[in-house]
């Protein structure tokens, strides 16, 4: 694996860095998950798309820059290291996107693409359900065919960014009596449809990041249809990949989060700790080798299984990296909310996009060749 950078990717490297010196706020946003906060991000992703940095990978005619995947990687780890704001769009940029290029048809993606570049639209995610919980499969809200589309009714749940997002993507079933993976459809929809309810759920810290939504015979046009109807559960699980991979989850992110964490060794750490000592050098280590991970997956090459290999990875990567940050603060990790919150959303990384159960029998099965 050669990481020398070439002219180009150090003098994009080096235009995003002086960008986000300059634009980064002095003073954090509001939470997004808050009215101010959903208000406040958007703007910052104005001021990102006008830069054409919201997608740089992303075709010119999207608003992106045509930027071959290293430059996407170099750009993750400089806004990361820049502590830039959390991406309100992230649902649409790095599940939905990347879906379109590759089930949507050319309509859609003209029609959608720019707009969520420019977080015109915000999207959620609408796939969990009360009575499924992390069995996709299992979902049970339909789509039942009408004239020039479909009408959709029951409910989502733990559904994220809904409680303030415009759009939303998910499953549903439209042929009742298709076996379990099959007779899906996977459907984009209006959160302020006629026939659509959201129901924010409050959080322990009295924020709002997810949303139940109830639908009761809520029209959408086939045009918003991703795919074949009935081929929904194909569609899905390319969501899921990206879900599960880098494109969630950049290398970025975690090699700034060991840096914070070396920093806060260093100014509070017992030198005689050396078991603490020890476990903020693997976590470090750890994040390299997730960044040498992303590297080795530019050419696009590796199996669709090892985005399971990489959920596991950085799912507890991203735990380890906070329990350590914690115990390193002792009595005062409560007060820094940074590492807290940091914490409380990692320990999620193992349940969503598949719980990491789930993602090991897929390694078994898939990469090692083990019996079902």
């Amino acid at each position: 694996m050669n990481l020398d950078l070439d002219a180009d990717a150090l003098a994009f490297r080096a235009e995003v860095r002086e960008w986000l010196a300059a634009h980064v706020p002095g003073v954090p946003l509001p939470s997004v998950d808050t009215a101010e906060g959903d208000v406040a991000h958007r703007e910052w992703e104005r001021e990102l798309a006008k830069a054409r940095l919201s997608a740089v990978s992303w075709p010119t005619g999207y608003g992106g820059r045509d930027a071959p995947a290293l430059h996407w990687l170099l750009f993750e780890e400089e806004y990361h290291a820049a502590g830039a704001p959390v991406r309100i769009g992230q649902n649409g940029l790095f599940l939905l996107a990347p879906t379109l290029f590759a089930h949507g048809t050319a309509e859609q993606r003209d029609r959608l693409l720019p707009r969520m570049a420019r977080a015109d639209d915000v999207w959620a995610q609408a796939w969990s359900e009360p009575d499924a919980g992390s069995d996709l499969a299992a979902i049970r809200s339909r789509g039942t065919r009408t004239d020039c589309g479909w009408l959709l009714s029951g409910t989502k749940t733990w559904s994220s960014r809904a409680a303030f997002a415009d759009r939303a993507f998910g499953l549903f079933r439209t042929d009742p009596l298709a076996e379990r993976h099959r007779g899906l459809t996977y459907v984009m929809f209006d959160l302020r449809a006629d026939g659509v309810t959201v129901r924010p759920i409050r959080q322990l810290s009295g924020e709002s990041g997810f949303a139940e939504i109830f639908l009761d015979g809520v029209f959408v046009p086939d045009a918003d249809v991703i795919g074949a109807p009935g081929e929904g559960w194909r569609v899905a699980m390319s969501t899921a990949g990206h879900e599960r991979g880098l494109t969630l989850r950049s290398p970025g992110r975690f090699q700034a989060a060991a840096a914070r964490l070396v920093q806060l060794w260093r100014d509070a750490g017992d030198p005689d700790d050396t078991a603490l000592r020890d476990r903020v050098v693997d976590a470090w280590i750890a994040a390299q080798a997730y960044r040498m991970h992303g590297f080795a997956a530019l050419d696009g090459t590796a199996a669709a299984a090892t985005a399971s290999m990489g959920k596991v990875f950085w799912s507890e990567l991203d735990i380890a990296l906070h329990e350590t940050a914690l115990e390193l603060l002792g009595p005062h990790g409560e007060l820094r909310g940074g590492w807290l919150d940091g914490y409380l959303f990692a320990l999620a990384g193992p349940i969503y996009a598949g719980t990491n159960e789930i993602q090991r029998s897929i390694i078994a099965e898939r990469l090692l060749g083990l019996p079902r």
